[in-house]
């Protein structure tokens, strides 16, 4: 496939997206390189789920959205998100529609089940209120697989149908941000160590990527937990001069990657599983080293948000963000700018070093 080139400091949307992988084919547009995309995960990828729920993690008021077409959608960013950015690259030609808005029919091409604030750990995130953690949003797909089994007509067409699709699976970022580094709410930074926490997590993990897998999931990539440690909310809470990321963070999800790489060799003994790990926090650290290459200035602080910088709380309702978001690392306090979230779809879906994928990207498990 020619090159698709996103990474210039150019405001992007899902039609700019369409339009370069477009021109990149020539007149006419392929089909999609797999039937269907199936997200899970939290704040990052969430694309509305949350919006009806009693809950302080949502996003569906400006500015938020404001890149995006149609405005506020739910999304954590001014437009789009990682899963945007690589569902494009798959060759789909709308957006995953969120699980909370989405029956019959239409769950055949893929749905997203995310959902803000949501963990491994059931009680991760309950300080927010409403939210549907992974054991959750793994009891929605299993509902969503059984109507597929209905409208496909039995359960070994649904099988071979699913053993074709795109799964992609990021939790654990709230495990540390709003657990285990959040002592007025949760004990677990009393009880375990971060070895000791990461192998619980971990563990729980494993046995509920055993249910996805049980379900008919075979390719499945696992989103590694990024640097936390450096986004603008830790930053203004922890690091002594709001630059130098907080290393106590950082130090820890590095043990959690470090096994959750395991975990894909482990699961890569299964019949038939083609698991991989997206190297999310490497990803990110080259993005921040080099983030002038990238045309990001900005890395410290969010293009909106309130305090230190911007990173007290997450942007206000139709608070004015920064004229040039498309030069932020962050958005608001915890999430990366559509420019940053396109970046690492980008590296996500075809790796731009080694180091970004193990063992393949997700362009390639999709050729499988």
């Amino acid at each position: 496939m020619a090159r698709v080139e996103l990474r210039q400091a150019v405001p992007a949307t899902w039609w700019l997206l369409l339009l370069l992988l477009f021109s990149a084919f020539g007149s006419v547009r392929p089909a999609p390189q797999v039937p269907c995309y199936f997200i899970f995960g939290d704040s990052l990828v969430d694309n509305g789920n949350n919006n009806n729920m009693a809950s302080l993690a949502v996003a569906n008021y400006p500015p938020y959205g404001i890149d995006f077409p149609g405005g506020p959608s739910g999304r954590f960013s001014n437009g789009l998100t990682t899963v945007d950015a690589i569902a494009a690259l798959l060759g789909f030609d709308d957006f995953i529609p969120p699980y909370a808005n989405t029956r019959g029919q239409a769950l055949l091409s893929g749905v997203n089940f995310a959902s803000a604030a949501a963990g491994i750990r059931e009680e991760t995130g309950r300080q927010l209120g409403g939210r549907t953690p992974f054991s959750g949003q793994l009891q929605n797909y299993q509902q969503a697989v059984q109507q597929m089994v209905n409208i496909l007509g039995d359960e070994d067409t649904a099988a071979k149908y699913l053993s074709k699709c795109i799964f992609s699976v990021g939790m654990g970022s709230n495990d540390y941000l709003n657990n285990y580094f959040m002592p007025a709410f949760y004990p677990t930074g009393q009880q375990y160590t971060p070895e000791e926490y990461a192998a619980d997590l971990i563990a729980q993990y494993a046995r509920q990527l055993k249910v996805l897998y049980n379900y008919g999931a075979r390719k499945v990539a696992l989103i590694g937990v990024g640097r936390v440690g450096c986004s603008p909310n830790e930053l203004a809470q922890r690091s002594p001069n709001g630059i130098t990321c907080v290393e106590e963070i950082d130090s820890a999800i590095r043990i959690f990657n470090s096994k959750l790489m395991r975990l894909v060799d482990e699961f890569n003994t299964l019949d038939g599983a083609h698991f991989t790990y997206i190297n999310g926090y490497g990803i990110f650290d080259d993005i921040l080293r080099h983030s002038a290459a990238y045309g990001l200035r900005v890395t410290n602080r969010g293009c909106c948000g309130v305090g230190r910088n911007n990173g007290q709380i997450t942007c206000l309702p139709y608070q004015a963000p920064c004229p040039d978001r498309n030069r932020y690392l962050f958005w608001d306090a915890f999430h990366p700018s559509e420019a940053a979230n396109i970046i690492v779809g980008k590296r996500s879906y075809s790796a731009q070093s080694p180091s970004d994928v193990y063992p393949m990207d997700i362009r390639t498990l999709a050729r499988i």
